[in-house]
């Protein structure tokens, strides 16, 4: 009777552990988004993204907020900065607002991404891409009125 009892608790032992070993790995690999990378996370929001309606000229020019003169340091501490003006496109007019609310937050975030950027990785139309991307998954986040439709990159000095 000792000798069973000690197998059945074993037995359960590795059972337990099995099923807690099943449950990690089940939560490592489906419910860790945090790990990807920002272009990885602007494609999959793209396919998530319904098509929008078309946008007049002129409701595009009352839904762009325009962010002029953004100056940072790089990283890589080679004496390297960056100035930066954009226009954000925006969904609505209440995103619009939103986003002129939140100026300060929306400049702090541009800085804390353009400061962890090389001169490499800003330079050229992928530098470009990778920039509007990461900018547009902090921020999007940040908005509750609306999203972001499009970051236009409107001046560009690299020293």
């Amino acid at each position: 009777m000792f000798k069973s009892r000690i197998f059945i608790m074993i037995v359960a032992i590795l059972i337990a552990i099995t099923l807690i070993l099943t449950a990690a790995f089940v939560l490592w690999n489906y419910m860790d988004k945090t790990g990807r990378n920002p272009q990885e996370q602007a494609q999959s929001s793209a396919r998530d993204v319904k098509q929008a309606k078309k946008l007049t000229p002129d409701e595009v020019k009352q839904n762009t907020v325009i962010m002029k003169d953004v100056l940072t340091n790089l990283a890589g501490g080679n004496g390297k900065f960056i100035k930066l003006s954009f226009a954000f496109e925006l969904e609505n007019k209440k995103a619009k607002e939103e986003f002129e609310k939140l100026d300060s937050q929306m400049k702090a975030i541009v800085i804390q991404t353009l400061s962890d950027m090389t001169p490499e990785q800003v330079s050229g139309s992928k530098g470009f891409d990778n920039l509007t991307s990461a900018l547009m998954n902090k921020m999007t986040p940040l908005l509750q009125a609306g999203k972001i439709n499009q970051i236009l990159i409107t001046d560009f000095v690299l020293q």
